[in-house]
């Protein structure tokens, strides 16, 4: 049986495991007005507190009349959030405290108690455990922004990424990560960081394109007093900056011919460098990781970029799949854009209308994510219901609305296509007919016109039934459509399904 005592709001909660009722009591008298304290006399009884409550701090007696608290402190340390325990023993029993310690337990003390002690000990590990929860929000919040926690998405394409980032987190080895403007090259980069053994140092990053090759050469490795015009005190570059760390070179394909040269020194010989105007050699513990949006590999052969330098950079290649490429990552993406968007407008979480997703799954997004957080940034500030509806888009994403637009060639009109006049009273039309094209050249394959058209096959599929597409396919193909797919029911889609 446990006994509740005074409950207090807001303060650590202790759970005292005795047999002995003296001695509960006067550890209840000694702890409650500092501490939320329960008591329970036997391990059922302490069972059922730590079942119910979150116990901070678990002060147990070794001895329970025919059982022990080494049972007891084992079950405690294996639940989801354990409390710091600390076993209480008479002086004969202090192997088997120690042996406890070694199992996980915080510390012990010896019988008779001293309340003092007690007291001293059970207020460290308070600290030491509120400490250890500051931390873990502080490295929550970390992730939230740089981990992997905030690379959305479901693709195979997305999974080898994260898989490959989880490999190469942990090694020391040079990093290059290629992808178009908007892919998450950056996340990326923050995401092996934190996910390395140094990342309780600094991540430095540099964004080369930014920078005039001079001023690139002075952040990077920093300039003496007087070096140039304008350099009036000593500056501490990148390098130095991330010692012990990580530093990431954002644009690498920008950095000019000379500092080339002088970035090749500084990965050949161990991290050694000089700052500019200076003549001192200095050594940086970094780790080096560099992105671009250009093929490095073509500038080597047109002879814009050192080919060892390259060598030297691209020990691990890591290549961000744009999003056009995972469409199917866009509802989850969406999902979380909308709740962080509506939180910080202050609004309820919206939902986004059939029609606006159709076109967020249709527009090709040369953007690619940061595009998609902008448009739906966008749709959050113009919506003015419950929902996003597609009016409350970008206007380019909007024009993606219809196949009779987003499924053609770049610069191709629906007009120049049909070899006729298309107004927008027409476009229903026009759709009909690109969906039936689009059937008709994948000889009724559904999941093949969807991929063809750039939307989703259950976007396809609510299309056919709604359009009626079967007669307009029958008479392009000269017969009865083989692979039409049967009317689909108005219930939303299982969980998970695009």
């Amino acid at each position: 049986m446990y006994e509740p005592a005074l409950l207090m709001n807001l303060q650590p909660t202790i759970l005292i495991v005795d047999d002995e009722k003296h001695t509960r009591d006067g550890l209840r008298r000694l702890l409650e007005n500092d501490y939320d304290v329960y008591v329970a006399a036997d391990v059922a009884g302490a069972t059922d507190v730590l079942d119910r409550e979150q116990v901070d701090v678990l002060l147990t007696d070794l001895r329970l009349g025919n059982e022990d608290g080494m049972s007891l402190i084992d079950r405690a340390l294996k639940m989801p959030r354990p409390p710091t325990c600390i076993m209480m023993t008479a002086y004969g029993s202090v192997d088997v405290a120690v042996e406890a310690m070694k199992r996980g337990a915080y510390d012990f003390v010896t019988k008779p108690l001293n309340l003092d002690k007690v007291e001293m000990l059970i207020a460290r590990a308070v600290r030491g455990r509120k400490l250890e929860q500051e931390n873990r929000a502080l490295r929550q919040q970390v992730d939230e922004r740089y981990g992997l926690e905030n690379i959305w998405g479901d693709s195979a394409a997305l999974h080898e990424v994260l898989d490959t980032i989880r490999q190469v987190a942990p090694s020391s080895a040079n990093v290059l990560i290629e992808g178009e403007s908007g892919t998450g090259k950056e996340l990326a980069a923050h995401a092996i960081h934190n996910l390395s053994r140094r990342n309780k140092a600094k991540f430095v990053a540099v964004h080369c394109a930014a920078l005039s090759p001079q001023l690139l050469e002075s952040e990077l490795f920093g300039h003496e007093k007087g070096a140039f015009t304008g350099a009036h005190e000593r500056r501490i570059g990148r390098f130095e900056q991330a010692n012990g760390g990580t530093i990431f070179l954002d644009e690498v394909a920008e950095i000019d011919p000379s500092t080339q040269v002088k970035l090749l020194r500084v990965m050949s010989e161990a991290r050694a460098f000089e700052r500019v105007g200076g003549n001192q050699t200095l050594r940086a513990d970094v780790r080096l990781i560099a992105a671009t949006n250009k093929n490095l590999e073509q500038l080597v052969r047109e002879g814009k970029f050192r080919d060892d330098l390259f060598f030297r950079l691209n020990v691990v290649r890591i290549t961000m799949p744009p999003l056009r490429e995972r469409k199917e990552d866009i509802p989850i993406l969406v999902r979380g854009f909308l709740r962080h968007f509506c939180k910080e407008n202050n609004k309820p979480v919206l939902e986004l209308a059939p029609d606006a997703m159709d076109a967020l799954l249709t527009y090709d997004w040369p953007g690619n994510v940061r595009e998609l957080r902008t448009a739906i940034e966008h749709g959050v500030v113009m919506a003015t219901g419950p929902e996003i509806t597609l009016r409350d888009l970008p206007m380019a994403v909007r024009r993606a609305a219809s196949p009779a637009v987003a499924g053609l060639p770049a610069g191709i009109s629906a007009t120049e296509a049909f070899g006729e006049k298309t107004s927008p009273l027409d476009l229903h039309e026009t759709e009909k007919k690109l969906i039936a094209q689009a059937l008709a050249a994948t000889n009724g394959n559904v999941t093949a016109a969807a991929k063809k058209l750039g939307i989703s096959r259950r976007t396809l599929h609510r299309k056919i039934n709604e359009m009626n597409v079967a007669k307009t396919l029958s008479d392009r193909l000269g017969r009865e459509p083989r692979a039409l797919p049967e009317p689909i029911s108005n219930k939303e889609p299982p969980r998970g399904e695009a």
